[in-house]
C-alpha cells in the first residue's frame, strides 16, 4: 500500500483531465491551479527545487493565504495522472520513502521554531502519496535574490543573519 495515504474523497480531488488543462507549462509536475489539498487551495507555484515544489494556497477555513511545500524530488520521483506522487522506478522506491520520510522529520523539526528569521511551519500531512508542509506566507526576497541583485552583503548584515540563525539551531 501506499505510504501514508489516507483514503481518497470526492472533495479533495479534481478531475484529472480538467486539472490538466491548469497546469503551468514551466512546472509540467506541479499540481494546476485550483488543486484541492484538504481545505486548502492551490492558486500558482512560487518556486520548484531538487526536492519539491512550492505553492501559493489559501487556507480556506481560516481565509489566509499559507506557502504549501510538497515533496517531489524530481530525480526519482513523478507525478501521475490522477495527483498522486510516485518514484520513477521500482528500484528508487526505497529511495523516494527514505527521503519522505527525512521531509516529515524536518517539518516538525521546523515547527518547534518561533523566530523572526524562519517560517513557521503550521501543520504537515501526507496526502497523495507524498508529504505537505504548510508554512505561514511571508512575502519578501531570499537571500538568493538579495545576493544577485546587491552582489554582496555588508558584512554587519550577514554577521547578523549568521547570529540569528546560530541561535535558532539551524546551524
Amino acid at each position: 500500500t501506499d505510504v501514508g495515504q489516507p483514503e481518497r474523497d470526492v472533495d479533495t480531488v479534481l478531475d484529472a483531465e480538467a486539472l490538466a488543462d491548469m497546469t503551468d507549462p514551466a512546472y509540467p509536475d506541479a499540481l494546476p491551479a485550483q488543486s484541492r489539498l484538504h481545505w486548502y487551495v492551490i492558486e500558482r507555484v512560487l518556486g520548484q527545487g531538487g526536492f519539491g515544489i512550492t505553492y501559493l494556497a489559501r487556507d480556506t477555513n481560516l481565509d489566509q493565504r499559507v506557502a504549501i511545500k510538497e515533496y517531489l524530488p524530481i530525480e526519482f520521483a513523478t507525478r501521475m495522472p490522477d495527483t498522486t506522487v510516485r518514484s520513477r522506478t521500482d528500484d528508487l522506491r526505497d529511495r523516494y520513502r527514505w527521503g519522505l520520510e527525512r521531509f516529515l522529520q524536518e517539518a516538525r523539526t521546523l515547527a518547534r521554531f518561533d523566530h523572526p528569521s524562519i517560517v513557521r511551519v503550521q501543520s504537515v500531512f501526507e496526502f497523495n502519496n507524498t508529504a505537505y508542509m504548510v508554512m505561514r506566507f511571508e512575502e519578501g526576497t531570499n537571500l538568493a535574490a538579495l545576493l544577485d541583485r546587491r552582489g554582496t552583503l555588508p558584512e554587519e548584515e550577514l554577521l547578523r543573519a549568521l547570529d540569528d540563525a546560530t541561535r535558532a539551531g539551524k546551524i
